[in-house]
C-alpha cells in the first residue's frame, strides 16, 4: 500500500506492507536512520518522533496510520544550518554518551520546550519518563534541556518546518 506523510517539511510517500510500523517505514523506506529502533515493544524511547507535534514511540503505530500527518524526526530538528537548541544544550551540557537514546530525547525536549519554554527540572524528568538512559544517569540530560530553555531565541518556532534536504 502507498502511504505518504510529510515528513521533515517534505511529503514523502513509499509502498509498504500494511504491517509495516512506523519507525521501519522512517529507517528503511524513507532511509532517515536518526530515528533508533531499540526495543520493538515501547518501553526504551529510542524511536520517539513528533508525530503533529508530539511525541511518539514510533514502534507503536502502523506506518498507515500515519499516512497523511507531520512527523518530525532528529534529522529535522536542526534548521538552516543551525542547530536546535535542545542539540545544542545536549552539547555544551554532555547530555549524551553512546547517544542511542539521544534521538528520542531531543525530540521529547522539543516537544517539552514548545508546550512550555520554561519547565522545571521535575517538568523535565517527567516529560523523559518514558526513556530509558543507561549511561548518563539523567542528570545531564535535564541540564541540557534547562539549557535549551534558557538559550533558545525569543521566536523559536515548531521544528515541524525545515527545508527538504
Amino acid at each position: 500500500m502507498q502511504v505518504t506523510v510529510t515528513i521533515n517539511g517534505e511529503e514523502r510517500s513509499a509502498d509498504v506492507e500494511p504491517r509495516t510500523l512506523l519507525v521501519h517505514f522512517i529507517r528503511d523506506d524513507l532511509d532517515l536512520t536518526g530515528t533508533h529502533w531499540g526495543c520493538d515493544t515501547s518501553n526504551c524511547g529510542a524511536c520517539v518522533v513528533l508525530f503533529d507535534g508530539e511525541p511518539l514511540k514510533s514502534c507503536t503505530m502502523l506506518a498507515a496510520t500515519a499516512a497523511g500527518h507531520e512527523i518530525t524526526t532528529v534529522e529535522g530538528l536542526a534548521a538552516g544550518g543551525e542547530l536546535d537548541p535542545v542539540q545544542q544544550g545536549f552539547i555544551e551540557c554532555h547530555g549524551q554518551q553512546i547517544g542511542f537514546c539521544t534521538p528520542g530525547m531531543l525530540l521529547t525536549a522539543r516537544a517539552l520546550l514548545d508546550a512550555n519554554p520554561d519547565p522545571s527540572e521535575h517538568e523535565i524528568r517527567e516529560a523523559i519518563s518514558g526513556q530509558i538512559c543507561r549511561c548518563t544517569g539523567y542528570s545531564n540530560i535535564v541540564k541540557a534541556v534547562r539549557w535549551a530553555a534558557e538559550n533558545a531565541p525569543a521566536t523559536t518556532t515548531t521544528t515541524t518546518t525545515t527545508t527538504g534536504a
